[in-house]
C-alpha cells in the first residue's frame, strides 16, 4: 500500500505545482460543465438540444409540428433497447456534437450519420407499429410491410417533423424561438440577418 501511495503522491518539491495544476484542471472542467449545461444532457427535455444555436432550426420545426405532442428529441434520436445503450449513444453523439461545435466545424445543413439513421428509423417503427402491421393496408397495398420496414420512413415522409429547410442560415424563417433560448441565435447571425433585412432592394 505504501508503494502505491509513493507512486501516486509526487515528491515534496513537486507537490505545490501539482496541486495548482490539478486545481486548474478541476476548475476548468467545472467551468466547462456549467457553461455547456452538461447535466441537462442527461434529461429528455427538448430545450437541451438548443443549448448551442446550431440546433435551433431542428428545435423550432419540431416545436411547430404535431410530433411535439407525442415525442421528444430523445424519443426519436436515441435507441430504446435498454438504458445503457441509450446513454452510451447519447454520450458518443454528445462528444461528437461538442467537438464539432467547439471547433466551429458545424455544416450549413445538418444531416444524420448512418448510426443516427438506423436509430430514427427503428424508433419510427416502434412508435408507429400499428400502421406497419395494419392488416387492412397489408391486404390492399402491394408489399406494404416490406415498404414500411425495408425502406427508410423519410423516403416518403421527408418533411416529418422538421419541415423542408434544414439550413442554419434559415433560422429566422422558423418563427419565434422561446424567450429562454433567444441566445441560441448567435450575435454574428443576428447581425447578418439584420443587415440582410436592411439591405436596399435593387
Amino acid at each position: 500500500m505504501s508503494k502505491l501511495l509513493g507512486l501516486i503522491i509526487p515528491p515534496k518539491e513537486w507537490r505545490t505545482p501539482v496541486v495548482i495544476l490539478l486545481g486548474a484542471i478541476f476548475g476548468l472542467t467545472l467551468y466547462a460543465m456549467i457553461e455547456s449545461k452538461a447535466i441537462s444532457y442527461l434529461s429528455d427535455d427538448p430545450k437541451t438540444c438548443v443549448n448551442c444555436h446550431v440546433m435551433t432550426p431542428q428545435y423550432t420545426t419540431w416545436l411547430n409540428s404535431s410530433h411535439r405532442e407525442w415525442a421528444t428529441c430523445n424519443d426519436c434520436h436515441v435507441p430504446h433497447d435498454n438504458v445503457f445503450k441509450k446513454y452510451a449513444f447519447k454520450a458518443m453523439d454528445g462528444l461528437y456534437h461538442a467537438s464539432v461545435f467547439t471547433t466551429r466545424n458545424e455544416p450549413e445543413v445538418i444531416r444524420m450519420r448512418e448510426a443516427g439513421n438506423e436509430v430514427v428509423h427503428n424508433n419510427c417503427i416502434r412508435c408507429h407499429q400499428d400502421q406497419v402491421v395494419d392488416v387492412k393496408l397489408a391486404s390492399t397495398v402491394d408489399n406494404h410491410k416490406a415498404n414500411m420496414t425495408d425502406r427508410k420512413c423519410w423516403e416518403c415522409h421527408k418533411e416529418v417533423p422538421h419541415g423542408k429547410i434544414h439550413s442554419l442560415s434559415s433560422v429566422k424563417y422558423y418563427g419565434k424561438v422561446p424567450q429562454e433560448h433567444q441566445e441560441t441565435v448567435p450575435e454574428w447571425l443576428k447581425k447578418y440577418m439584420k443587415d440582410l433585412d436592411n439591405k436596399p432592394k435593387e
